[in-house]
């Protein structure tokens, strides 16, 4: 039987396609109203990635965490990763955020859906938070091997960036990271790999080119700690 539910999985699928390119607000409308199955968890992975790249109020972002059921496996990692941003940009942090993303993370491993991402964000956590390097790495090994068996490009394109800083010339993956976010259309991530690029070359018209490009989509987009950063 063919439903009429106009909001079909078609629509979910499409919602995320537009959350990769920034485009979160079109995304959640997309969602409006919505109810197949998957649309609860696209809509709160699409708030909490638009609470991360804008740093806008995130109770949207918490209220639909919380509002997955505890069998979703999205609801521990999602959790985890709004703990992460008020870690890492320290807004509104929270006592115990550490051990939350700690905790959420390593429940991301568990599940089949969410295991690839959830080995590389325990590497981010040791990186970015504990800023101890060396246990970080094997992480970021383990991320990079599982994406590339499963053909996680965008995952791929965040591994090799976390892993060009423990290389002699960090360009060869820089680059790599900004050639496959560019070829998945995810606006956001081009944008910060440009702005990475920025940071590692030399005086020059590519690095220019590089900074002027990142902040288009930045000021574009409202990407409000990398417009901080490129200021």
């Amino acid at each position: 039987m063919v439903s009429d539910d106009p909001y079909t999985a078609a629509r979910v699928a499409a919602a995320g396609r537009l959350s990769l390119s920034g485009a979160w607000d079109l995304a959640l409308a997309l969602l409006d109203g919505a109810d197949p199955d998957g649309a609860p968890e696209v809509r709160a992975q699409i708030l909490v990635e638009r609470n991360w790249w804008c740093l806008d109020d995130p109770a949207a972002a918490l209220a639909a965490v919380r509002a997955l059921p505890e069998t979703s496996p999205q609801a521990a990692f999602l959790g985890a990763q709004l703990a992460y941003t008020r870690l890492l940009f320290g807004l509104q942090a929270q006592g115990g955020d550490e051990a939350v993303a700690e905790a959420g993370f390593r429940a991301a491993t568990e599940e089949p859906t969410t295991a690839d991402w959830g080995t590389f964000w325990l590497g981010v956590l040791r990186q970015n938070i504990a800023e101890d390097e060396e246990a970080a790495r094997p992480y970021f090994d383990e991320a990079l091997v599982r994406c590339r068996a499963d053909g996680d490009l965008l995952l791929e394109s965040y591994v090799v960036r976390h892993l060009s800083g423990y290389e002699p010339d960090p360009l060869p993956l820089l680059r790599r990271s900004l050639h496959l976010r560019a070829a998945l259309g995810a606006r956001p991530q081009v944008a910060a790999a440009q702005m990475t690029l920025w940071q590692e070359l030399p005086e020059g018209p590519e690095r220019d080119l590089m900074r002027e490009a990142a902040l288009s989509t930045a000021q574009e987009l409202g990407l409000t700690w990398m417009l901080k950063f490129l200021d």
